[in-house]
């Protein structure tokens, strides 16, 4: 449950008292202690406010899981959101999902088409491009839509990924893509009432860094995910047990090296090191994978971009 996530403290240390700050610096510290204690309480109380954008992919996902609920069910609440319907469909066109180029026009047809793990992770994706122009400054905005940008360069890469090697489920490895940014993106979303966190930016990534794990973890509880993808995006389990890879994990690390697209709250570099002998990778195979999923890899992100 939620509640269960291990509790987290914000520290903030300094070498001079309240009173001779910066006004500036204390305002930040004031409101990222205020920030953290109302996350903390959340955690505690097993109860995470999620911004009105989260709602359609949180009534979709709940429509899925519905053994009751039918496809037209959920086509209804895809039609009340004009930005995922375009999304559904220009999707459902692509070739790598529509190789004998049946044009695809209906919304029904366009979710029977890409199924219903990728439309949740469209869903999602909605859903993280409207919270980026929730009221807040410039700067914050371009940080959650180059953060949006990361996320969905790894969903796309996971995609081609899955389905050329076909040792995971191409949808399944796409939802988790998306997912990877998730505690950032709630973050970013609770910060637009925090406006003293904008102005510094570097210390704003420091306390992005200490509550991104267990908020990630909260988030995805909160959405019931299967055990599997829970592991894939957790930090602390190594992966790398040669080529090619196997599990949605290797998979996931995989599309994480072969972004270009950094994270902006990780001074542009991958989460995992390119350095790191590809993750137990063979090199040249796995310089190979990127070449030939390239161009289906651009194809699914254009429809995510769309």
């Amino acid at each position: 449950m939620p509640g269960s996530a291990e509790k987290v403290t914000w520290k903030i240390t300094r070498n001079s008292s309240a009173g001779s700050m910066e006004p500036n610096m204390q305002d930040f510290e004031v409101q990222t202690r205020a920030l953290a204690a109302q996350i903390e309480r959340e955690l505690e109380e097993g109860q995470l406010n999620f911004p009105t954008s989260m709602e359609v992919s949180l009534r979709i996902k709940q429509l899925a899981d519905d053994p009751n609920s039918s496809v037209d069910d959920i086509v209804a609440v895809v039609r009340t959101e004009p930005v995922l319907s375009a999304k559904v469909i220009r999707m459902a066109n692509a070739m790598l999902l529509n190789p004998y180029g049946t044009h695809i026009t209906s919304v029904n047809n366009a979710v029977k088409r890409i199924g219903l793990a990728a439309l949740r992770c469209l869903a999602f994706a909605v859903a993280a491009e409207q919270l980026i122009q929730d009221r807040r400054s410039p700067h914050m905005r371009k940080l959650a839509n180059d953060l949006w940008r990361h996320s969905a360069d790894i969903a796309s890469w996971s995609y081609v990924f899955a389905h050329h090697l076909r040792t995971a489920n191409p949808d399944t490895a796409m939802f988790t893509g998306m997912m990877v940014g998730i505690g950032q993106f709630f973050l970013l979303a609770r910060a637009a009432d925090y406006p003293a966190l904008e102005n510094n930016i570097d210390r704003f990534s420091e306390f992005m860094a200490v509550w991104k794990s267990p908020i990630s973890r909260s988030v995805l509880e909160v959405f019931e995910l299967p055990d599997d993808i829970i592991e894939a995006l957790d930090d602390e389990i190594l992966c790398g047990d040669g080529w090619p890879p196997q599990t949605l994990q290797d998979i996931l690390r995989a599309a994480i090296l072969a972004t270009d697209i950094p994270n902006p709250f990780e001074h542009g570099k991958p989460s995992v090191p390119k350095d790191d002998a590809y993750l137990g990778f063979d090199e040249r195979q796995f310089t190979a994978l990127v070449d030939v999923t390239r161009a289906n890899r651009d194809a699914i992100l254009s429809a995510i971009y769309g």
